[in-house]
């Protein structure tokens, strides 16, 4: 039994923008989305839902944020990669999808099956979208300080919260982008 979101989700998007990349048949079919119409299966809400449904269901396969399957101890299978390894999902696999995904200068970019030896293929980003031009200068310069606090400081705790950090060029990339916001 395959279980997937009922819901929309970017989880939803990550995973069908992968199934597309690697699938003709997949991407004519269904495409990829926050909420596509899977073929097969049974719909679960969120993360909560889809774990559930596959505990519940002998021999079911779904699909869940890695930081909930490890702090679950939910199983989690090897996918293979497009220079044809086995890699396990983790911070480091994603970190180095990362570093040899193709990343334009306004990121905007997909890292799913991205190449690399260790480059686990199901993974992406979470953006942060900022107004480039500030209306108000006091509340401008306090994201500017935020934001470069998240892209130095905060980074460093990726990993203690279970997420993969960012490879040093594209932190520098970033620290970059922060630089052009205007008050």
């Amino acid at each position: 039994m395959v279980v997937h979101r009922s819901d929309g989700s970017g989880t939803t998007f990550i995973f069908t923008d992968y199934l597309s990349k690697v699938s003709g048949e997949w991407k004519q079919k269904a495409g990829n989305n926050t909420s596509v119409n899977w073929p097969a299966g049974i719909g679960g809400k969120g993360n909560e839902g889809v774990s559930g449904q596959v505990k519940q269901t002998p021999g079911a396969i779904g699909y869940v944020e890695l930081i909930y399957a490890t702090q679950n101890k939910m199983p989690y299978a090897e996918v293979k990669n497009t220079a044809g390894e086995f890699v396990k999902p983790s911070l480091e696999s994603i970190t180095a999808a990362l570093s040899t995904g193709d990343i334009p200068e306004d990121f905007r970019f997909s890292i799913t099956n991205a190449p690399g030896k260790d480059a686990y293929p199901i993974c992406g980003a979470t953006w942060l979208l900022v107004y480039e031009q500030q209306k108000d200068a006091a509340k401008g310069k306090k994201l500017v300080e935020f934001l470069k606090w998240a892209a130095k400081d905060g980074e460093k705790m990726a990993k203690d919260l279970q997420y993969a950090p960012l490879p040093d060029t594209l932190q520098q990339g970033v620290l970059k982008r922060i630089d052009e916001i205007k008050m």
